[in-house]
């Protein structure tokens, strides 16, 4: 659509700038008079030929006329809206308020210039526009219907929403079905009472280009799906969704909502799928996450997510913080920048998107119904009273949307609608908080229902935190009956159950058919909760004989090795199932380790299922990654503990990875298992030195020596030894750090003697401790020789890591100007950063990316030193990286001390000082006091 802009220029500059690019935001085109070029006719005539063109003209006004071509025909501006109103054209009109502080000069001020005073030609001149801007305004005021603005950010909004709704007035070109999906969000109801304002908040937010992100927060049933799914399905899609060029919508209820089943992988790995990524398996979940959202980019996208809670930590440290590091660099990335929109509901708010609330993130708690919506909703329920009685009502139930559907259903059912017999609901109004009336709502049901078919199909949900799929269902009702649970079950009919499913579906005890998946049975969540509670604690035989049946169905239907998180999450659900019936031993062997990992981490290593892998694991913990259960063997235990620490540090949660690596340690240890306890030790020594605990780390590695030498294994009595002297470098103990790493070597030569060099991480760590003491000759032939090694057998992180070792290396040739040096390093340093993403090694990353930042500090390219030490910051905040920080801090001194800063040098100074005391990072030391000798 063509958007021609029309006002005065010389005090509209930053409002016509604001209006240009709210205009190509919303993917339209822009005939601003900065773009048109040469003229081929006259400048009035031309502007009023493009005006007559357009198919709507936006209109700014304030307190200027404007150039006058000719006397008496008015300014250009005025000439252009006239060309379009004659035309037919709409014009869109936007006037200042008059009482908004204007520093700009006024028509009327030039009255007061000397300059002007000075000629009487002038003086009448200014007098002619100052009553044509007056005469201007009043035809505008009478001819369209103006809006007021202030600041360039309150025009812009004003634009946005305005055009958008222009826009869906005459009807956006329908999107391609392919560029739609939205199969996974669960059904509602067509009808919505009293969220008025919360429908204009998600206009706006659609049209407001500098809006990416609303979040609704709510308890369970205050009513956040049924009013993102209105929005959707009954505004947006009305109007072939107002422009949007993609649609995806996902819920995390239908895969599971339990908190220790919560994974972000199949969302993760279909979105990526759908939006065209050409292998979902690569990289870390951050790498993922990033991708994705640079995916989201490429187009206009209204992105929905629903039930976002079960990723989110409960309260406490981390309340309301995605667990998932893919979904944290999704929701960060798409909040920094994007041109469409994500909506998302949840309990909690959003921790990760705190810092970018009133700009472009907004997080709206919605409300409880008022008494009149909530009257609405039990009217629309064929419930009888006056408008009084139905607000009380729903004042009684403290507006809760579910509440007070699950009464009106109930009342038209038992009550013949009659609302005053709301009162025989036993203790319905004794306590409201949190959706308890729903759930007293739920056993008035279950009373009326009486032990028949209706209520054994509600049980049968009880079984499932996703919604219960028919091939599921099917298994639970063949025969034998399952005592206690589908007894009911064994002699109905299809149309028989069919009915009762309608029945449960009409009383809003059951959610409405899905046409994309036929069969299938969803209802709320706090439905299903009431049942599984029920089941488990009144018939917990039946509880552990239906999950063995819903095992050993998944377990015999699903492909023996599945190749993509999509074929894996039926084995995934089958654990699940399994370890409910208490087969946890059997589960472990068969299904975990056989065949989701294939007995070599396959969905780790190969598809990159993090948070899947670690939402299994939970079902053979007794307390999440403190207890394995009593039922697995040690060895299993272990492997259980240490898998789950691993997991949780590739998530980015390497606090919470602490606790089961050394639990795991020490049930090997108990076992006498010493070569996987030296593995152990050494994981948990890497562990504490990426999250900045040396005197831990230390006492790690020199664990790990021991158990090694236990062991007698040659490859991990080196690869120890590398780890203690890594340790040591860091603390600052650079002789002892150069003997151990001189004693592993020597140690490698006896059993490899082909290898004379350490290599791969081992070698990097040893090249680190030499640059520290400018060794560069060494470290570029060692970097060189190992580099040899890894190219051919395609060693991605190796490769990397000895590119930077000779990126560093040549950066301090370059600092003593060594001809040559910086060509050579900015080769190396950007083949290492490359190298590094491509790896997925998030934690080694800021490595490459701070010494390209010293590169460029070097080179006076000042910006692209801050983009990469921001990148490391965002990093290092992200993973807990606590050295990383420091050396963050450390060279934002330098930085800025180059830069002729010298208050934030020394504000950086000052946190990276505290930071290294802190952690006995004394490696830096040094560093530290030159940075304080510079800065006096």
């Amino acid at each position: 659509m063509k958007v021609f802009l029309s006002s005065t220029a010389q005090d509209l500059d930053a409002y016509r700038r604001v209006a240009d690019d709210t205009i190509l935001r919303l993917k339209q085109q822009s005939m601003a008079m900065e773009r048109f070029g040469a003229l081929p006719e006259t400048p009035v005539e031309e502007c009023e030929h493009l005006a007559r063109e357009s198919d709507v003209v936006v209109c700014i006004v304030a307190h200027r006329y404007g150039y006058v071509p000719e006397r008496g025909k008015g300014s250009i501006t005025r000439r252009e809206v006239e060309a379009a109103q004659k035309a037919g054209k709409d014009v869109l009109v936007w006037i200042v308020a008059d009482d908004h502080p204007w520093t700009e000069k006024k028509e009327q001020d030039l009255l007061t210039d000397p300059n002007v005073l000075a000629n009487p030609a002038r003086v009448a001149e200014v007098a002619e526009g100052v009553a044509g801007l007056i005469d201007f305004k009043a035809w505008m005021r009478a001819t369209f219907t103006p809006d007021t603005f202030t600041t360039p950010d309150d025009l812009g909004r004003k634009i946005a929403v305005a055009l958008a709704n222009y826009i869906s007035g005459r009807t956006a070109p329908p999107v391609p079905q392919d560029k739609i999906s939205i199969a996974r969000l669960p059904t509602s109801g067509s009808e919505l009472f009293g969220r008025e304002a919360e429908l204009q908040l998600l206009d706006e937010a659609w049209a407001n280009p500098k809006t990416n992100i609303v979040s609704f927060v709510a308890w369970g049933g205050v009513g956040k799906t049924a009013l993102v799914n209105h929005w959707l399905k009954r505004r947006m899609a009305r109007d072939n969704y107002r422009g949007a060029e993609r649609v995806y919508g996902w819920s995390f209820y239908s895969q599971g909502t339990s908190e220790r089943a919560a994974s972000a992988d199949l969302f993760i790995d279909q979105a990526l799928r759908w939006f065209g990524d050409a292998d979902p398996t690569a990289g870390s979940p951050w790498d993922k996450g990033e991708r994705l959202a640079s995916f989201i980019r490429r187009t206009r996208t209204l992105l929905i997510l629903d039930g976002l809670e079960p990723l989110q930590h409960p309260p406490g440290t981390h309340e309301g913080r995605l667990k998932d590091a893919a979904m944290q660099a999704l929701l960060v990335e798409l909040a920094a920048h994007q041109d469409g929109l994500c909506v998302i509901s949840t309990r909690e708010r959003v921790g990760d998107l705190l810092e970018f609330e009133n700009g472009t993130v907004v997080q709206h708690e919605l409300a409880y119904l008022s008494p009149q919506a909530g009257a609405q909703v039990l009217r629309s329920l064929n419930v009888k009273g006056d408008d009084e009685e139905l607000e009380e009502a729903a004042r009684e139930l403290g507006g809760h949307a579910f509440s007070l559907t699950l009464l009106g259903s109930y009342l038209d059912e038992v009550f013949n609608g009659e609302i005053r017999r709301r009162r025989e609901i036993e203790n319905l109004f004794d306590d409201t908080r949190y959706g308890d009336a729903a759930q007293k709502m739920i056993g008035a049901y279950e009373k009326w229902l009486g032990e028949g078919m209706e209520l054994a199909i509600l049980r049968l949900l009880g079984l499932f935190d996703r919604p219960a799929d028919l091939a599921s269902i099917v298994a639970l009702r063949e025969p034998p009956a399952i005592p206690g649970l589908t007894e009911p079950l064994q002699h109905f009919k299809g149309l028989e159950w069919s009915q009762a499913v309608a029945k449960l579906r009409r009383i809003k005890l059951l959610g409405e058919a899905s046409p994309d998946e036929p069969g299938t049975l969803g209802a709320h969540p706090l439905i299903r909760e009431h049942f599984k509670q029920q089941l488990k604690r009144g018939h917990p035989e039946a509880w552990r004989e239906a999950n063995n049946r819903l095992y050993e169905n998944l377990k015999n239907t699903t492909k023996e090795f599945p190749d993509t998180v999509a074929e894996m999450s039926p084995l995934y659900a089958a654990v699940a199932h399994g370890c409910a019936a208490d087969r946890h031993q059997e589960v472990f062997d068969k299904v975990y380790w056989d065949r989701i990992q294939r007995r070599t981490y396959y969905d780790l290593v190969t598809l990159g299922a993090f948070g899947a892998n670690l939402a299994a694991l939970s079902s053979f913990f007794a307390i999440p990654w403190e207890q394995p259960v009593a039922r697995l063997t040690d060895a299993d235990k272990a492997l259980a503990l240490n898998q789950a620490g691993a997991n949780l540090r590739a998530l980015g949660r390497p606090q919470e990875a602490v606790q089961p690596l050394q639990a795991g340690l020490h049930l090997r240890i108990a076992s006498r298992d010493w070569q996987n306890a030296a593995i152990n030790a050494g994981n948990l020594s890497e562990l504490f030195i990426n999250i900045g605990d040396l005197s831990q780390a230390l006492n790690a590695a020199e664990q790990g020596v021991e158990l090694a030498d236990r062991s007698s294994d040659e490859a991990r009595r080196v690869t120890l030894r590398t780890t203690l002297a890594g340790a040591l470098h860091q603390a600052g103990r650079t002789n002892e750090a150069a003997i151990a790493f001189c004693e592993a070597e020597k140690m490698q030569k006896l059993y490899q003697p082909e290898h004379p060099f350490l290599y791969s991480v081992r070698g990097f760590l040893y090249c680190d401790l030499l640059l520290s003491s400018k060794q560069t000759l060494e470290v570029k032939e060692r970097a060189a020789r190992t580099l040899e090694l890894a190219t051919p057998l395609r060693w991605l992180l190796d490769i990397a890591l000895d590119n930077l070792s000779l990126g560093r290396a040549w950066v301090l040739e370059a600092q003593q100007a060594v001809a040559g040096a910086t060509t050579q390093a900015v080769e190396f340093l950007q083949r290492a950063v490359d190298g590094l993403r491509q790896a997925g090694q998030i934690d080694q990353l800021p490595h490459g990316l701070l010494a390209r930042a010293i590169l460029h500090r070097f080179t006076e390219e000042f910006d692209w030193a801050e983009r990469d030490l921001a990148e490391v910051l965002r990093i290092a905040t992200r993973g807990g990286m606590g050295l990383h920080l420091a050396d963050y801090h450390l060279e934002s001194a330098r930085l800025q001390l180059a830069k002729g800063n010298e208050e934030k040098a020394n504000e950086h100074l000052d946190t990276a000082k505290g930071m290294i005391e802190r952690m006995g990072y004394h490696r830096r030391d040094k560093e530290v006091a030159e940075l304080e000798e510079q800065l006096g």
